[in-house]
């Protein structure tokens, strides 16, 4: 474990790339629907050493643990909250071997994803629940040996901070980002340029911020110029997903092909990304295209909304969430009072 492989390589080159999906390559090694994706670091090793290695191969610079759904809150569903220390930790044991036989710097990411659980008042977590729920996990990682943690796919900026808090318990460093799945805002409402000013109110902020998953590439990149406009200095990564989702003779397929994926990672570069990757739907093809052209093509201008629309689709709603106040509670309007 080197708690500087990140900075160290934030510090050295203009852009690093991420891996691509993790249940998507799972599932196509015959993960079923419904099974935790964590239990195959104990009962498939293997498998999981060929995810891990199939990034570095395609030219990774950072691969995340399987461990995303590997909280106590996740795996109660399936009897198996006393595994969590021991799930995450060969989730980045698994990881470290990869790493280090790699020949080069490697940075292996524990993936820490949501708890499923709503805060209060409209559910039951707390903030205490969620630190100490994320702080176990973070040890488990910390224990197997990954370099940084990987908070992903938030949708609430509470559990977000809970998890900031939870790194700083384990004493480790750590990146975070969230899903910007509804109309350009997360799930509970944040928006990018509200995000980008709340990660700098944080005590312990991230080495870098950004957005994964969501809708589709072109969305993604939306986001991104928001984290842009916003001003910020802090590196963001995008990891967007391959495409959008169709449903073909009972599978989720994702249609974003390498040629599309290589455009939004040189997009994304010309914004000023610094952490390039991809999330749901992106295979090893995805990502050697990815690197491919981040190393062949030169530099452009910061891409427009127009272009990023034009090389990879439609945005799936028209705003981007920032300003647009049409999703929020309407408000009853009152005469003044005289």
């Amino acid at each position: 474990m080197a708690m500087d492989a990140l900075p160290k390589l934030l510090s050295s080159r203009d852009w690093l790339m991420a891996d691509g999906a993790t249940g998507t390559n799972l599932f196509n090694m015959g993960l079923s629907a419904g099974e935790p994706p964590e239990f195959w670091n104990i009962d498939k090793p293997d498998n999981i050493r060929t995810l891990y290695r199939s990034a570095v191969e395609a030219g990774s610079d950072i691969f995340l643990t399987n461990s995303f759904g590997g909280n106590a809150a996740r795996l109660k569903l399936h009897n198996a909250q006393g595994r969590v220390g021991e799930l995450n930790r060969v989730a980045a044991s698994l990881g470290r071997e990869i790493a280090d036989a790699a020949g080069r710097l490697v940075v292996v990411a524990g993936s820490v994803g949501p708890t499923g659980e709503i805060f209060k008042p409209m559910g039951n977590l707390t903030h205490a629940m969620a630190v100490e729920i994320f702080h176990e996990q973070a040890e488990g990682l910390k224990e197997g040996g990954a370099d940084v943690l990987w908070v992903e796919t938030m949708s609430a900026f509470e559990e977000y901070a809970a998890a900031a808090e939870a790194a700083a318990l384990a004493g480790m460093p750590w990146c975070g980002t969230m899903s910007f799945d509804t109309a350009g805002r997360t799930m509970m409402g944040i928006t990018s340029a509200s995000m980008a000013t709340k990660v700098e109110s944080l005590p312990n902020p991230p080495l870098a911020f950004g957005a994964n998953c969501g809708v589709g590439a072109s969305d993604l990149m939306r986001t991104v110029l928001g984290f842009e406009a916003a001003g910020t200095q802090r590196p963001i990564i995008a990891k967007g997903n391959a495409g959008i989702p169709k449903y073909h003779e009972g599978h989720i397929h994702y249609d974003g092909t390498p040629a599309l994926m290589a455009e939004y990672a040189v997009l994304a570069r010309d914004a000023g990304v610094r952490i390039i990757g991809g999330c749901c739907g992106t295979m090893p093809e995805h990502l050697k295209a990815m690197r491919h052209a981040l190393e062949t093509r030169p530099r452009g201008p910061v891409p427009t909304v127009e272009l990023i629309q034009a090389e990879l689709g439609a945005f799936s709603s028209v705003s981007d969430g920032t300003g647009d106040t049409s999703g929020d509670p309407k408000r009853e309007r009152r005469g003044r009072r005289s």
